[in-house]
């Protein structure tokens, strides 16, 4: 193919960026404009001083009529598939100055516990946690890992007929605060508030039904929707019942720079910085596309993770169009757990748009990580068969990859010559001609899992 003509644009891969080349008439779709903070330092001050719905976190610690420097602390703050600026070595970091607020009211740091909310997924290594918090935090702090399945938990309530239990250090403390990144979820609506609870701190039980396939098959729990969406409201009553003294969210924009700060109230706080985001990662475009480049952006640290950029191009892929999706998957375990790995094989035996009817059915026994699956099972319903994705990265063995549902990027490259560039720039050849059309439309989502399409 003769590419003489075609535009370069840069796509997101890992923390690097790719140059490569598209067709002219290929449509590049892009979030809003939101400017980065200019003083994030100032900005995460005067959001913690001027909270939204709440007292400041100095004055909740006084309510405490015994001495501050025995009042305990939990932080819940989110794992390794959210990139959340908590390194206190950065002007933008959130977390350091949330402690020195703490430390300033009276509080001593080893009353502090700092809860990694992994939900399901694997703990986070003491590598990823120097990076994502600084030197200074990880000298300092307690910093401790969820486990969904450990005797670390306590029950906290019946909450739609599921017994659910939460981590015993995060209860059990005096004041309970949660951090999180809000963005489109394509299952909650929206990540951070509640979530940095339910999943992120709860029993598998739990899990399972905020995940189950019936949560998963509404229609309403799908990106950026909060009304009637099942997932939401059940995590806001977990929430809710645990009980959340102070939150902190943040907001990024399009080039992952921080673009807002909102303290307070877990439901307030939260619905302002859901507010901001609905305003520029709405992307409103005329019809669908035969073929949509795509990337996983930094969630996508496995491809379990990956198919939150598949499941976002739904509403703007023709049926029968092709998705390239560009992952790095640069986690331990770049497929996922072997749970995941399992239920993905009985998706490719049931075929596109039949595993979903199937888990629904009394034979099938709930396990852990179907929830991603199914939702790769209506990608794949969309687009009509497996081979309608083609799916780039290096950071997957081949012989593992073929395993799994859909194209895989290594029948475009040499084995003696494997560079992700190479792979993705003859995917679009491959996908070009194979429309069978003079110029198929095709469309390049810039922002990848963190922009939301819709058809006008």
């Amino acid at each position: 193919m003769n590419p003489s003509g075609w535009k370069n644009i840069n796509l997101e891969y890992g923390k690097d960026f790719l140059d490569i080349r598209v067709p002219s008439w290929c449509d590049i779709l892009k979030m809003g404009y939101i400017p980065a903070l200019k003083n994030p330092e100032e900005q995460i001050e005067n959001a913690l001083s001027n909270p939204i719905e709440s007292p400041p976190i100095e004055d909740i610690i006084s309510f405490y009529k015994r001495s501050p420097s025995k009042v305990s602390i939990a932080i819940a703050v989110s794992d390794n598939t959210r990139p959340v600026p908590y390194n206190g070595e950065r002007d933008d970091g959130i977390l350091l100055p949330l402690l020195k607020r703490l430390k300033k009211a009276g509080v001593k740091n080893k009353n502090i516990k700092i809860i990694v909310g992994t939900g399901t997924h694997v703990p986070t290594s003491n590598e990823w946690k120097k990076g994502a918090f600084g030197k200074f935090i990880i000298n300092k702090y307690d910093i401790i890992d969820h486990n969904c399945t450990s005797s670390n938990l306590r029950y906290l309530a019946n909450i739609d007929r599921v017994s659910v239990e939460i981590n015993r250090q995060f209860l059990e403390a005096d004041v309970h605060i949660v951090t999180g990144l809000v963005e489109p979820h394509f299952m909650a609506g929206v990540s951070g508030g509640r979530k940095a609870i339910c999943p992120g701190l709860v029993n598998l039980e739990t899990t399972h039904l905020f995940h189950g396939a019936e949560f998963m098959d509404n229609p309403n729990a799908t990106n950026l929707v909060l009304e009637n969406n099942p997932c939401h409201n059940f995590a806001l009553k977990v929430a809710r019942k645990a009980g959340v003294d102070f939150s902190v969210n943040v907001v990024l924009n399009g080039e992952m720079k921080l673009a807002g700060v909102f303290a307070g109230d877990l439901e307030k706080a939260h619905l302002e910085a859901v507010k901001r985001i609905k305003k520029y990662s709405l992307i409103p475009v005329s019809n669908e596309y035969d073929i949509v480049l795509t990337h996983g952006g930094s969630v996508a640290i496995n491809h379990y993770q990956a198919a939150k950029a598949a499941y976002g191009t739904l509403p703007i892929i023709k049926r029968g169009g092709i998705v390239i999706l560009v992952a790095h998957n640069s986690d331990k375990e770049p497929v996922g757990k072997n749970d995941y790995k399992k239920v993905m094989k009985v998706l490719k035996e049931k075929g596109p748009g039949k595993f979903t009817d199937f888990i629904k059915s009394d034979s099938w026994q709930f396990v852990p990580d179907q929830w991603e699956v199914q939702k790769w099972d209506q990608f794949f319903r969309k687009v009509g068969a497996f081979d309608r994705l083609i799916y780039c990265t290096i950071n997957i063995n081949p012989h593992d990859l073929r395993k799994l549902p859909g194209k895989s990027g290594y029948d475009f490259v040499d084995r003696k010559n494997m560079k992700i560039d190479g792979m993705v720039q003859k995917a679009i050849f491959y996908a070009v001609d194979k429309i069978k059309q003079k110029e198929p439309k095709i469309a390049f989502l810039k922002e990848g899992p963190y922009a939301v399409p819709v058809i006008k």
